[in-house]
């Protein structure tokens, strides 16, 4: 007679949890940045529509009267419009962390098991689209009006390169106040006050030497005015590695002094 015998279930083992990397979840974090993108296209008005307002309103108002020809004009002009909208768009990281605070999303993501700062450092992965989206409109239009950079295809992509550099330091000053304002509206006025003096009063539309001697110091010392000279300088083929080392160093010198206070405020608000 056989006996049937029957055998015991195997008990799975529970598998461990794998913490995700700081690596996966900032690129998690960067492809949610472009979904709000592509889920609300109106975002990219500014990063489209600024270098198109910007480059043909100053080249064609004010061309002829300070330089005595557009098409002299523009080839100053086009690296400080470059300079200028991409520096614009800067703000729009620190509007969506303000937004994530203000809706309370901020505290389920600093709930969850990641690295902390990779929904701050994927959004400015994610902002790197709108920058180069920026660059490309400026420089596409820029050559369809007549502009000719004597330094080629490379002294204008080492030019869009030293800007990047340069936003994604900046980025850490909107990451800041993106944190400390109490709406998105407050953090729109509160950059306006503090984008004005930096890019007007600078080298962008004017040479310094024909202002007041206190402006021409500010001015001198403004580090957009600095980034400005080094942009012209690589696109004309003529810069030195000390105009691109002093612009990547202040750029560094931002992020090290406001990438701690944005963790530090990040682990902080509520």
């Amino acid at each position: 007679m056989t006996t049937l015998t029957q055998s015991s279930p195997t008990v799975a083992k529970p598998q461990p949890i794998v913490r995700p990397g700081g690596i996966s979840t900032s690129l998690t974090m960067a492809y949610r940045s472009m979904l709000k993108i592509r889920r609300a296209p109106e975002q990219l008005t500014d990063a489209l529509m600024l270098p198109i307002i910007f480059t043909l309103l100053f080249t064609y108002l004010f061309g002829g009267a300070l330089s005595g020809s557009t098409s002299d004009y523009l080839q100053e002009l086009l690296p400080g419009t470059l300079v200028m909208t991409v520096v614009l768009v800067t703000t729009f990281i620190g509007t969506g962390l303000n937004t994530d605070l203000t809706r309370g999303r901020l505290d389920r993501f600093r709930a969850m098991p990641i690295w902390q700062p990779s929904l701050i450092v994927g959004s400015l992965i994610g902002d790197v689209a709108r920058y180069l989206l920026t660059s490309a409109s400026v420089i596409g239009l820029g050559l369809l009006m007549g502009f000719r950079p004597d330094g080629g295809v490379l002294g204008v992509l080492a030019g869009v390169g030293l800007i990047l550099a340069f936003a994604l330091g900046l980025s850490w000053i909107w990451t800041t106040l993106g944190l400390l304002a109490r709406s998105p509206q407050s953090l729109g006025i509160l950059s306006f006050l503090v984008q004005f003096p930096l890019l007007f009063a600078s080298n962008t539309f004017v040479a310094p030497d024909t202002m007041p001697g206190w402006l021409k110091r500010f001015v001198d010392v403004n580090p957009v005015s600095r980034l400005v000279s080094t942009e012209r300088h690589l696109m004309a083929g003529t810069t030195s590695v000390s105009e691109v080392a002093t612009v990547l160093l202040s750029a560094a010198a931002i992020a090290l002094v406001f990438f701690p206070l944005t963790m530090w405020l990040y682990r902080r608000r509520t």
